[in-house]
């Protein structure tokens, strides 16, 4: 029985594993992986519980330098998530020095004065842990963090001992979602961001994060089969960008359709029939309008 709750922001910079870490406490695939930075594009919250707490955390997009309105959008995420919650957990990576983003998300902890956490993650990759002191002793010069706790959320590594350490900040109250939901994101919403996933893996250079991805369609059909009808259309900016995500007798497109009907198909427990579409809205990631249409507002 669920008898405290805990909203945690997570933040750092861009492909730091934020949303691997957020997939890892839930237990589920609840937000896109990429190696490519900048992956996660608004707040989404995830649900866990580990014994009588509930837990809500926020995957917040990485904090970089914004080249656009939409990178600006992604930065003031951040900044607005980081305040109004029971606690933060900063991730940063095994490098010994503070880096500048990071001094900037400290520099707006404090303002805010939420208890923070260091999360030092990606640590399965060092040959030697005593490598870490260095690190530990960098960020402690920089902030008081209430605990530092090293991390693989790749392999799970320190992951419970993390929520141990959150678990402190937890208070008294009744659950905040009903015990089946795991996000506030509708599946819909997952099901774009899984299209969109795909694009990235499959894509290189600036051609992915210059996609955007909006389900038109998804509803089960009549006939009382276990099956999910999805149709999806991708926006990209550019008429020669459309070609190259097309692909040669449309193989691409294919590919990254095929990929992403799997992995919705183990989201939904379902089987689904998708249709994509290319469409060509230039620059729209500096369009106030359509940044509004594809649903990244501040509200």
């Amino acid at each position: 029985m669920i008898t405290k709750t805990a909203m945690i922001t997570i933040c750092g910079r861009p492909n730091v594993g934020k949303s691997t870490l957020t997939n890892a406490l839930v237990g589920e695939k609840i937000a896109i992986v990429s190696p490519k930075p900048q992956t996660t594009r608004t707040r989404i919250l995830a649900v866990a519980s580990r014994g009588q707490t509930q837990f809500v955390f926020a995957d917040t997009p990485g904090f970089h330098r914004a080249r656009t309105k939409l990178g600006s959008y992604m930065d003031n995420v951040v900044r607005q998530s980081v305040a109004d919650v029971d606690a933060v957990v900063l991730m940063a990576e095994p490098v010994a020095g503070v880096g500048d983003i990071e001094k900037k998300l400290i520099g707006r902890i404090r303002e805010t004065g939420v208890p923070a956490l260091l999360a030092i993650n990606k640590v399965d990759a060092l040959e030697d842990k005593r490598d870490l002191l260095p690190v530990i002793a960098a960020y402690s010069q920089a902030y008081d963090f209430a605990a530092v706790v090293p991390i693989s959320a790749r392999t799970g590594e320190g992951v419970e001992e993390l929520l141990e350490e959150l678990d402190k900040f937890a208070l008294p109250g009744p659950p905040l979602f009903p015990d089946d939901v795991i996000s506030d994101q509708p599946e819909k919403q997952i099901c774009a961001e899984i299209v969109r996933e795909k694009l990235l893996l499959c894509l290189d250079k600036e051609i992915p994060h210059g996609t955007a991805v909006v389900v038109t369609k998804f509803a089960g059909r009549d006939d009382g089969s276990d099956i999910i009808d999805m149709d999806v259309t991708i926006y990209c900016e550019k008429q020669s960008h459309k070609g190259i995500i097309i692909g040669k007798k449309g193989a691409m497109l294919k590919r990254i359709g095929e990929l992403a009907r799997q992995d919705i198909e183990r989201f939904m427990g379902a089987k689904v029939f998708l249709q994509t579409w290319v469409k060509v809205k230039e620059n729209w990631r500096d369009s106030d309008a359509l940044l509004r249409n594809f649903g990244f507002t501040e509200e």
